[in-house]
């Protein structure tokens, strides 16, 4: 059935809100926050349990991720052990054996120690897990003799964790299960990360819920953000106004390395060094975005840096912006997800030979080499990405349509097309009479459109009440982007980026 979009409300009005009442609003993000209680044992429950009837009887294996060697670096527990237990400290294990009927879930974790609590805080610890966890708890350091035991017998064992890829040397997970391999070369070994997967792409309300809040708190970083832009800022000056935008209202961080690009760097596609100073006249590319709780959002907005747009960047704005909303119209529960994709990617055909910069909507070029000959569509020299993604856990997550191909209640995912037109592309298309030909027609396209990276990346959520695009609150229609830049702009020292440029250019 088709599902109507649920709009936060009106995002000028927000913007307005937002920096008139800056008070009201940070505190009614409080109580947002505040609201979102820790997910229930329950439900890490429901998700184990579901995990065991996809699998056959065997040992199930869910590494947790290591603690980082210095330990006051950055630590990130693995988001497929985060799923299935909740636990957040370092160094842990799962392990779950189906025999038959029978079930036992075992989570193995470090035992309480005091001397080391001091550097890292208090533990949950072996006797904390079952009033906490509802599983029986181990000590960390009997999970090899306790894996050894079950699988003297061989028999099988299903891994979650970090064991696959083809780097050369082997992951410390992965030199773990060879370990256990060497030692009981009778056990058949199985990746259950698709298992895994598969129920990941089904988000619960409470897990919907965090999604909504995380691009709530992000879309409110977006606007600030716009609302201190001006020519001459620095891109990490933007990328500071809206984390710290995040972190105030109760983010948990940026859920991805922020990107800001100016001028020709809106047309890298995960540009992240941000060192730039932006200009008059040029665009400004802001893909970033918080987790909440544990929970990713997503957001791209492409603005003009003195506030108004040139024709030539509304061209390919209105563009991208017309193949989101054609995407957006295909979202249905039990529709295919293909139709947003080919609904964004006819659009964008459309509207690129419209502009002069593909010849027709099916047209190609020769994209490979003399010795290895191969066609592309003239399409994917400005548009090379796919339409979008889940999210969750993972700013790139698994959603069901990934595995079933239909869009249903408890996805969540992305749509960001976009249009990149770099300013050497016609030195870049391989030489061949064919393309020659092309560049020749498209060369004065390409001379308007140059150095103009745009894309619209919002998050939708798909719940039993209906679509909610939850990245609503910031604008992304030409005309709200420009009344919010228009709004007095945020004070700013241009004291900061001349010492910056000082120093990066020994001025």
């Amino acid at each position: 059935m088709r599902m109507s979009l649920l709009r936060v409300q009106n995002p000028l009005r927000v913007a307005r809100i937002f920096f008139a009442m800056a008070t009201p609003l940070a505190g009614a993000s409080v109580v947002a926050t505040s609201a979102a209680a820790q997910l229930p044992a329950a439900e890490y429950a429901e998700r184990r349990a579901a995990l065991v009837s996809a699998l056959d009887d065997g040992v199930i294996l869910a590494l947790g991720s290591r603690e980082p060697v210095p330990d006051f670096l950055p630590y990130h527990q693995s988001s497929p052990f985060n799923y299935l237990t909740g636990f957040q400290e370092p160094g842990a294990s799962l392990v779950i054996v189906k025999r038959g009927g029978n079930v036992r879930e075992m989570l193995f974790v470090r035992a309480s120690d005091p001397a080391q609590e001091v550097w890292t805080g208090p533990r949950v610890g072996v006797g904390g897990v079952r009033p906490a966890y509802g599983m029986e708890g181990r000590d960390a350091a009997l999970l090899t003799v306790a894996l050894d035991s079950l699988l003297k017998s061989g028999g099988k064992l299903h891994v979650i964790g970090q064991v696959g890829g083809r780097m050369t040397e082997r992951t410390p997970n992965q030199q773990f299960i060879d370990a256990l391999v060497a030692t009981n070369p009778a056990i058949e070994v199985s990746d259950a990360r698709r298992a895994v997967d598969a129920l990941r792409g089904r988000k619960s309300p409470a897990e919907l819920d965090r999604l909504r809040i995380a691009a709530e708190i992000s879309a409110r970083g977006h606007l600030a953000a716009m609302r201190a832009i001006v020519p001459g800022i620095a891109e990490f000056e933007v990328q500071a106004v809206a984390e710290y935008t995040w972190r105030r209202e109760g983010g948990d961080g940026p859920a991805y390395s922020s990107i800001v690009g100016s001028g020709p760097n809106t047309t890298t596609l995960h540009y992240n060094r941000n060192t730039r100073v932006s200009a008059d006249g040029e665009l400004m590319l802001m893909d970033m975005a918080t987790f909440f709780d544990g929970y990713s959002a997503d957001i791209t907005r492409t603005v003009p840096v003195n506030g108004r747009f040139t024709a030539a960047q509304r061209e390919i704005y209105a563009v991208v912006l017309a193949a989101q909303q054609a995407a957006e119209r295909q979202i249905r529960v039990g529709g295919p997800a293909r139709a947003m994709t080919d609904s964004a990617t006819a659009v964008l055909r459309s509207g690129l030979t419209r502009l002069g910069l593909i010849e027709s909507a099916e047209a190609m070029y020769d994209c490979g080499s003399a010795t290895r000959p191969r066609e592309c569509a003239q399409l994917s020299l400005f548009y090379m990405h796919g339409l979008g993604h889940g999210i969750g856990l993972d700013v790139h997550d698994p959603d069901q349509y990934t595995t079933t191909g239909m869009i249903g209640v408890g996805s969540a995912f992305t749509i960001e097309p976009g249009v990149y037109v770099r300013g050497n592309i016609l030195d870049i298309i391989p030489d061949s009479p064919r393309n020659r030909a092309l560049k020749t027609r498209i060369a004065p396209a390409v001379a308007r459109y140059a150095d103009i990276g745009v894309r619209i990346e919002d998050d939708y959520l798909v719940t039993s009440d209906g679509v909610i695009r939850a990245s609503a609150g910031v604008p992304r229609e030409i005309d709200e982007i420009e009344a919010v830049m228009a709004l007095p702009r945020t004070p700013r020292d241009p004291a900061v980026v001349e010492r910056y440029l000082r120093f990066k250019t020994g001025r």
